[in-house]
């Protein structure tokens, strides 16, 4: 196919088609930049200078390289399916779409790992790896449609990684692009635990502010032998939280442990995988248990037991695979369900400890009272990562604050348990001034002190994770001056 070369009275953007390969590797229209104004967080909306479309990593590596010498700041996108507002331009940015970079590269299943582009799938590698016994554990509900580079910079969980841990667990390597342009390759080889500082560990999570990831090495597993799933309907939401606890105590790491409350239930039944549940409850239990065959049995007694003891209305055991698989898809369609019930919804990302669930969902209940906003709950209860969801219509003037304001106060809450603002969705925009609920002046500066050294002109996804200047920028003047 002949490259079409682009016209246009912006010389950065004719340069920039150049590098990708000419105008169908590239949008700057208005009409066209709509779709790229925001991610899943939509409250928030900022048109892109462009949006380029690189085929490799050397594309890549010169789009970047002409940005930083040419001072137009930048980012990098994946599938957009991201919820606190990490790839929203802000300023601007040629956005660097990553969705052509989407090739498995390998599989070594002697040695239980994967090379994959950015803009991979994530559930696309287990579908890839099935049908010889493997399977990628990280399993966001947006698994379906997100890529292993958003996961990569978010640090993306999923329901099971109560037991298996989130993305940073299972990535071995990667090939990064530098905010200069500049490719460097980070134990690639996918060795275990390389001496030297952990900038896999670093770089995961980052958000996009201290590269752009452009091959990844993943660790991928073997099927369990066997696997059980539960579900359990709670006429209180204070016995539900407490059974969490009672099978975590008993000694039982399940692969997941779900939870949702009546306003979530209300939500998914009246969206496309409904299953049934009754609508008088007031939460229910999704509990998944996997491993070898001997002993899950013993587990599923001793999940059924803790129920009853805890006033269960109803528990009952998947009778096959089919029947679980419509129970996951049920919880899975969860945040996108709030639509069927509300024209609006914001959905926030705290963590707490187990034990103080009960107390956190009755203070977030008395948040729902004080705005006059229904919140619903549908969250991984096994390590207390909480996912309220703000409802409420944009329409009407003044509620769209409101649901913001409650949002901010629910993180609050998690904060003063002992908690955290965020499990897997990110900072972004969205809770860059909450990072105060849990980080001192002086820990914001030592982290933006290290994002200097990787985006030392902060070109690449500036406004994003850290609180705007203000007091943190005095702490730092004044450090300065003592040195001098």
């Amino acid at each position: 196919m002949a490259v079409k070369d682009v016209k246009t009275k912006d010389q950065h953007i004719e340069n920039l088609a150049k590098i990708v390969g000419g105008a169908q590797s590239i949008l700057y229209k208005k009409e066209d930049l709509l779709a790229y104004d925001c991610d899943g967080f939509t409250i928030h909306r900022h048109l892109p200078k462009a949006v380029v479309f690189p085929k490799s990593a050397e594309e890549v590596a010169q789009i970047v390289k002409y940005c930083n010498e040419h001072d137009l700041p930048f980012l990098a996108r994946g599938a957009g399916t991201g919820l606190s507002g990490g790839a929203i331009p802000l300023n601007g940015e040629v956005i660097i779409s990553l969705t052509k970079m989407k090739r498995l590269l390998s599989v070594d299943l002697e040695n239980r790992r994967a090379v994959v582009e950015p803009g991979f799938i994530n559930l696309k590698l287990t579908h890839s790896i099935s049908n010889k016994g493997y399977y990628y554990a990280p399993d966001p509900s947006s698994q379906y449609c997100c890529t292993i580079g958003g996961n990569v910079a978010e640090n993306a969980g999923g329901a099971h990684c109560l037991k298996y841990g989130v993305t940073t667990n299972h990535i071995l390597g990667m090939e990064v692009v530098l905010p200069n342009g500049e490719m460097i390759e980070i134990n690639t080889n996918g060795v275990l635990d390389p001496p030297g500082y952990d900038l896999l560990g670093l770089l995961t999570g980052s958000e996009g502010t201290l590269g752009i990831v452009t091959k990844i090495t993943v660790r991928i597993l073997k099927n369990p032998e066997a696997k059980q799933t539960v579900l359990a309907y709670f006429d209180k939401v204070s016995d539900a939280s407490q059974a969490v606890s009672d099978i975590i105590s008993a000694g039982i790491v399940p692969a997941a442990l779900e939870m949702m409350d009546k306003t979530a239930i209300e939500g998914v039944e009246a969206a496309a995988f409904p299953v049934g549940h009754p609508k008088d409850i007031e939460a229910l239990l999704l509990i998944e248990v996997d491993g070898i065959s001997a002993g899950i049995d013993e587990q599923i007694h001793e999940i059924l037991e803790v129920c009853r003891r805890r006033n269960v209305r109803e528990v009952k055991v998947a009778q096959d695979e089919k029947e679980r698989e419509r129970w996951w898809a049920n919880r899975k369609t969860g945040f996108g369900a709030m639509g069927a019930i509300s024209p609006d919804y914001l959905v926030q990302d705290g963590v707490i400890p187990r034990s103080k669930l009960p107390e956190v969902l009755e203070r977030i209940k008395q948040i729902s009272e004080k705005y006059g906003l229904r919140i619903a709950n549908i969250f991984h209860a096994g390590d207390g990562n909480l996912h309220p969801l703000v409802l409420f219509d944009a329409r009407k003037p003044g509620e769209t604050e409101k649901a913001l304001a409650a949002g901010s106060e629910c993180l609050q809450v998690c904060a003063d348990v002992g908690g955290s603002i965020t499990g897997e969705h990110g900072v972004g925009i969205e809770k860059r001034e909450e990072m105060r609920f849990i980080f001192t002046d002086e820990e914001i500066i030592a982290q933006t002190n290290i994002r200097d050294v990787f985006n030392p002109k902060n070109l690449l996804n500036a406004g994003k994770l850290f609180p705007t200047p203000g007091r943190c920028v005095e702490v730092k003047r004044n450090e300065k001056e003592k040195m001098k």
